[in-house]
């Protein structure tokens, strides 16, 4: 395992973004990893050694006793290092902009083995895990942390790893269908259809959207599945066209999937059939360049605060931030609150995580349930002319 990086004190930081972290704190399926940074550039999304803020950067176990130690798992080196480094980045961005003095977070390495990395952020001292960022390696954590009674807020999105000392900040299927086929009903749509994939993802996307539409007051056309190759998705269309006429289709795939079958499902049932699309539409840079997607629907966490963020992450790192790093960020914000009534060196108050007026951060509102799983505060997006518009923002908060 490469050694873990300590981040340390915060240097200061733009009053002005200062003052929006400070607003972002309220009062009272098996892990998809994106491909690229939100906005490619030539250089990957990791940390400069240059024009860097003196932060007391150290390796090896924390020395002071008067900071609340927290461990990110994530993977730094491999296939995923792209997307770990930048939810690192992230984190160190929120320790500075927060100006922060209770929280000391040390990275560790999942790539060279996720258990490993949780023993030893435990036998370290760590009091919370953030991360990790794949399902199959919170599995191999949660039991590790819960045996020493330390929480793990982790970035998947696979609900199968929600519960038992393990809660879930990615951004689930689930709730993107059911807003946006609430949104869809709201507006006249009552017929609809779907075309999902086979796998962990396309079950669960299947049963969120037959009870969205049946909880809506809808009828489910025809929901037909397909395999990811050749011919796959043109057979689903072609026995999807013959349950026609539908209102709307909901395609439970990535951006290029998407518009591809809504081309070919607005020649065998009529260009007014509106597409609804999922969570994943949140990541693809070009999905507003889809011409197959104008008029197309999809619910995602809001990008209002996202945009500041990822403008001053590239101005300190020198590229542009993978969209899931804002889940870091958030998580730092998250214990940052709390850090306000944890005392150093005592267990994490792990009830503090059930507040019901929940957390705001960079993706907006959010707070956990019952089953451990982030329900987040949605805003509804439409495709229109190249670009995308908010056509029913998100609620601010989550009222009593």
């Amino acid at each position: 395992m490469a050694d873990a990086t300590t981040i340390g004190q915060s240097a200061r930081t733009a009053g002005r973004w200062a003052t929006l972290v400070a607003a972002c704190l309220l009062g009272a399926c098996q892990t998809i990893v994106p491909r690229g940074p939100v906005e490619p550039t030539q250089q990957r999304p990791t940390t400069r050694p240059v024009d860097r803020p003196e932060i007391g950067v150290e390796t090896g176990i924390p020395r002071d006793a008067e900071r609340n130690r927290v461990a990110l798992l994530v993977p730094l080196s491999g296939s995923n290092a792209g997307v770990g480094t930048s939810i690192a980045n992230a984190t160190m961005l929120a320790l500075l902009d927060t100006q922060n003095q209770r929280v000391r977070i040390t990275n560790y390495d999942t790539a060279t083995g996720a258990a490993a990395a949780a023993q030893r952020a435990i036998a370290e001292g760590a009091q919370l895990i953030l991360g990790p960022l794949l399902a199959d390696d919170v599995r191999a954590v949660a039991p590790i942390a819960r045996a020493a009674n330390i929480p793990v807020l982790s970035f998947s999105n696979d609900l199968g790893v929600a519960g038992n000392g393990a809660y879930l900040m990615g951004y689930v299927p689930t709730q993107s269908i059911a807003r946006v086929v609430d949104f869809a009903k709201e507006r006249g749509v009552s017929n609809f259809a779907g075309l999902v994939p086979n796998g962990l993802y396309g079950e669960r996307a299947s049963t969120a959207f037959l009870r969205a539409v049946e909880g809506a007051g809808g009828q489910v056309v025809s929901l037909q599945t397909y395999a990811r190759g050749p011919g796959g998705v043109s057979g689903a269309v072609t026995r999807l066209a013959a349950k026609a006429p539908y209102d709307a289709v909901l395609i439970a795939d990535g951006g290029a999937t998407a518009a591809s079958a809504a081309a070919m499902v607005k020649r065998g049932s009529g260009a007014s059939t509106r597409i609804l699309g999922t969570e994943l539409w949140n990541s693809d840079t070009a999905i507003a360049a889809k011409a197959a997607l104008n008029g197309a629907w999809y619910a995602s966490v809001s990008d209002t605060l996202y945009r500041q963020y990822a403008a001053k992450y590239r101005a300190r790192f020198g590229a542009g931030p993978y969209r899931l790093s804002s889940l870091g960020y958030d998580s730092v914000l998250l214990t940052v609150r709390i850090a306000r009534d944890w005392k150093p060196g005592t267990p994490f108050p792990v009830n503090r995580l059930r507040d019901g007026d929940g957390f705001a951060g960079i993706d907006g509102a959010f707070r956990f349930g019952k089953d451990s799983v982030a329900e987040r505060a949605l805003e509804v997006k439409e495709i229109r002319g190249g670009t995308t518009t908010v056509v029913s923002p998100a609620p601010a908060g989550f009222g009593k």
